[in-house]
């Protein structure tokens, strides 16, 4: 009985706990003489009830509904969602100085990872150290420095198809993997199959993203947190992560003290630990970081980058014809050839807005009210860019559900300078690693497309909406043809053998 009332006790504190800060909220909306942005409606005391599948897709539609900016509330929180291009840059961009915190994230900011993940870091003294860190070893004039492993591990990419063409995807994440572990860690993979970083590196992340999906329990009530046993499986993974984290980190360190220690951010950071101020489980988690996202997005890039090869021949053969004509057939293209192709950069960039990679975005939280237009977006509000929404804007991509890499090309066949897409992110929240990012994007679709006729396999269509819902856009197993676009393979083997020399 003592044990009953004891239960009722704790419930009724909470729903108290839960009503007062809703008229918090409400009294302080008051004060305001901007209404919110309008919104679904929602219960009077749970808020709006989001949906438990293809989030940033409904959310697209009710920006269709109500409008370019939207409210919701979730519990006794506040969450903004912005889904047109333009509103995007005069909230996200303009007022990026007043968006640069995260909001509180209790399962995977505070229990998983400490605090110590730069992604979910609020504004604040630290947010600016680890920043300076990542920002000041991956910048654009750094990111050249990796054109040689980049080109190798491309190369490797249009042998692994021509030995194993049906397992096209799991060669994309082996390229992404070997790449972002040299730069993070000096180290090279052998198999994404095999190599048990990588397996551990991808448990973890699948971990990580389900705990970042807006509206669950223990983020509307982080009261839960103190509940026994109810995150006993948080700590097991944060225990797990971080020795992982350490673990390479401190291999690198005994490289550094041994003098054997090559090239890497993880090397970076302990040679120059005391200009950045950083911890040592600061350097462990924020190269741990770089390591899982810089994989796992840049996989999924390639993979959307075959998949739309397949599906749109007419698109593939008009960047075909460019890579013939700049290229030709007696050598493969390289960086130095990245200005000459315009066509290929418009086929990337249309590959990323066509597909997000992150279809939702990340979390961004309000430091002040912001006032757009007619509407305050108060305070403390949980803000979200929503790609997918963006991606829809029908004043910015016409006909936004096409395929159309000519959208991106000015009259004189060039990229335009006047149309973007938030791949990366927004203002100072901005993805650190976007220029090597960009750069093995790049150089996959160049030589991807420059070997192989890729096309759909009429026993198995491809389909166009076959993503993994989460907070990373997967796309599930498809099916696609490699036709060497030389008559012989052999030739293009030998093509592959000669990569890269003298580089």
């Amino acid at each position: 009985m003592t044990a009953v009332l004891l239960q009722l006790q704790s419930v009724g504190a909470l729903v108290a706990i839960v009503v007062a800060a809703y008229a918090l909220s409400i009294k302080r909306r008051s004060r305001s003489r901007l209404p919110l942005p309008p919104g679904p409606p929602g219960h009077w005391l749970f808020g709006t009830a989001l949906p438990k599948a293809n989030q940033s897709q409904q959310f697209a539609e009710w920006i269709n509904t109500y409008g370019p900016v939207i409210s919701l509330r979730i519990g006794p929180k506040r969450m903004v969602i912005i889904g047109r291009h333009q509103a995007a840059v005069d909230i996200m961009e303009k007022e990026g100085g007043l968006l640069a915190d995260r909001p509180r994230a209790v399962a995977a900011g505070e229990i998983l990872s400490r605090g110590l993940r730069m992604i979910l870091a609020p504004a604040g003294e630290q947010f600016r150290r680890l920043r300076k860190a990542a920002h000041t070893h991956l910048q654009a004039k750094a990111a050249d420095s990796y054109a040689p492993l980049q080109m190798d591990a491309a190369r490797d990419v249009i042998v692994d198809i021509l030995n194993d063409p049906t397992h096209h995807q799991a060669h994309a994440k082996r390229y992404a993997a070997s790449v972002i572990l040299k730069v993070t860690y000096g180290k090279t993979a052998r198999t994404s199959n095999t190599d048990r970083e990588i397996i551990l590196i991808n448990k973890m992340l699948g971990r990580f993203q389900s705990l970042m999906r807006p509206g669950a329990t223990i983020e509307r009530y982080p009261i839960l947190r103190y509940v026994p046993g109810y995150t006993r499986h948080l700590e097991e993974w944060r225990q797990e992560e971080s020795q992982l984290f350490h673990e390479q980190l401190d291999r690198v360190q005994g490289e550094l003290n041994a003098g054997d220690a090559g090239p890497s951010f993880a090397k970076y950071l302990l040679e120059h630990q005391n200009e950045h101020k950083l911890s040592h489980e600061e350097m462990a988690y924020l190269a741990g970081s770089l390591f899982g996202a810089g994989s796992d997005t840049t996989a999924v890039a390639i993979m959307v980058l075959v998949m739309a090869a397949a599906r749109y021949p007419k698109a593939q053969e008009l960047v075909q014809e460019e890579l013939d004509t700049v290229i030709g057939r007696d050598r493969a293209p390289t960086f130095d050839d990245q200005s000459s192709l315009p066509q290929i950069q418009a086929f990337m960039l249309e590959c990323l807005r066509w597909r997000p990679v992150t279809t939702l975005g990340f979390a961004h939280r309000a430091l002040k009210d912001i006032v757009y237009k007619d509407y305050c977006i108060p305070e403390g509000a949980i803000v979200f860019g929503n790609h997918w929404a963006i991606s829809r804007d029908p004043d910015v991509y016409p006909n936004p559900d096409a395929f159309d890499p000519q959208r991106w090309l000015n009259s004189d066949g060039q990229v335009r300078d006047d149309l973007k897409f938030p791949s990366f992110g927004f203002g100072r929240r901005i993805c650190p690693g976007q220029h090597i990012a960009n750069r093995s994007i790049f150089i996959n679709a160049a030589l991807l497309l420059w070997s192989f006729k890729i096309t759909e396999d009429p026993s198995a269509p491809i389909d166009e909406s076959g993503f993994v819902d989460g907070v990373i856009a997967h796309p599930k197993p498809f099916a696609a043809k490699f036709q060497p676009r030389f008559g012989d393979e052999a030739q293009l083997r030998r093509a592959m053998e000669k990569y890269g020399e003298g580089l």
